[in-house]
């Protein structure tokens, strides 16, 4: 039953206040056979839309969840997309959806074609250190846009060269943007570099790029963490996602 339903049905004690109140609690998850339960209420809760993480799913639970919730709720972002994902979403286009595929950031964005998306609500800067790292910095600039955000991307500025970093840096702070996400691997000193001369929030994700005691992004987490950089956050390797939401929270109450 639809929420009207439900409260006409209280009113007119076909259903008691304990009964409506579950029914009222159902309306804000979305049961996908017994595959997934999806969070609608999550933007209302928390400021930030549930997405899809697709890793280790199935193509009828990616596909299936996705239909869902951009029937609900208009548009759904999809993450960590794998190869055998691509063409049955591609195929969503097929049944009148808007369907942006990110390749290199392997995400997808599905939206109803009748959807219009909400006014800006902050900017932002992202900065790569090197080409390398740019997957997880697209997966960042993705979901940042997706939740409203206007993105600025600065890309091969490591510190191997890092006379390459300062005239862009300038020019996104004369920008105006209110945080400053940055990914970097290897050693991932580059997000330390930059909190040092900045006076906005500084984010640093550690990519898994580099060869053997980077550990697979690991020493990058590490250097990190050490930082004697104030004004440096740090979330998990690879985890461009998170950086933009963390991102998109800060702007959103910057204002």
């Amino acid at each position: 039953m639809s929420l009207r339903e439900i409260l006409k049905a209280l009113d007119q004690k076909e259903i008691s206040p304990k009964e409506a109140e579950e029914q009222i609690a159902e309306l804000s998850i979305g049961s996908v056979g017994d595959l997934a339960r999806y969070d609608y209420d999550r933007e209302k809760r928390s400021g930030v839309p549930e997405a899809i993480y697709a890793e280790r799913k199935t193509v009828n639970e990616v596909v299936s969840i996705a239909q869902k919730a951009v029937n609900r709720l208009g548009r759904v972002l999809i993450t960590r997309v794998r190869e055998e994902h691509v063409k049955p979403l591609l195929a969503l286009r097929d049944e009148g959806f808007e369907v942006d595929y990110f390749e290199r950031g392997r995400c997808f964005i599905v939206k109803n074609s009748n959807y219009s998306p909400e006014p800006t609500i902050g900017k932002i800067a992202i900065i790569s250190a090197g080409t390398s790292d740019i997957p997880v910095a697209e997966e960042a600039k993705v979901t940042a846009e997706y939740h409203g955000c206007e993105v600025l991307m600065v890309t091969d500025v490591g510190i191997a060269g890092l006379h390459r970093l300062f005239t862009p840096l300038k020019e996104t702070i004369e920008n105006g943007v209110q945080v400053i996400i940055v990914c970097a691997g290897m050693e991932g000193a580059l997000p330390g570099v930059v909190a040092g001369i900045v006076t906005i929030p500084v984010i640093g994700v550690p990519t898994s790029v580099g060869h053997g005691v980077a550990a697979e992004g690991k020493t990058a987490l590490y250097s990190m963490l050490s930082s004697c950089s104030p004004g440096l956050a740090v979330v998990n390797i690879d985890s461009g996602f998170n950086a933009a939401v963390f991102a998109t929270l800060i702007a959103r109450n910057a204002k």
